[in-house]
């Protein structure tokens, strides 16, 4: 129920933008992931992380997006489960943010680092607070 109406007013918003999840937007190249992990850099907001990478024109046509809940937080499979559903949902209904200022295209990975249990409010907010600090972060950097 809370996802259908916090979407409904995403799209009443802004009616042009498509709140889609699609399979081509979801992280799953190995290179990709490599890339995160040794040549990434991040951005925090708490409890979320980011890490992104920029990638290459030629190597790979769209942003990608993963997320990763730690067993060491939750231990059930269960509560990693509902909170990387919240991460996409949010992801998903804020992604304008992060595509419309970026001029390539990027690998991200989303993480929820702590063990408190926040509400779906409350995650929404700090996606949206997170996707602005990596915006300005992205706008502060030389280019390359």
């Amino acid at each position: 129920m809370l996802f259908r109406i916090a979407s409904y007013l995403c799209v009443t918003t802004n009616p042009n933008m498509r709140f889609t999840y699609p399979k081509s937007e979801k992280l799953k190249s190995k290179k990709t992931i490599d890339l995160l992990f040794s040549k990434g850099k991040s951005v925090s907001k708490y409890p979320l992380r980011l890490v992104y990478v920029s990638l290459d024109d030629e190597n790979e046509a769209k942003t990608t997006v993963g997320v990763s809940v730690s067993k060491k937080h939750f231990k059930h499979a269960v509560d990693r489960n509902y909170f990387k559903r919240v991460l996409r949902e949010t992801f998903r209904l804020n992604k304008h943010l992060l595509l419309d200022g970026l001029e390539k295209p990027h690998g991200f990975m989303l993480f929820y680092q702590t063990s408190d249990r926040l509400s779906y409010e409350e995650i929404h907010q700090k996606t949206i607070q997170l996707f602005e600090k990596f915006l300005l972060q992205i706008q502060s950097q030389p280019k390359e």
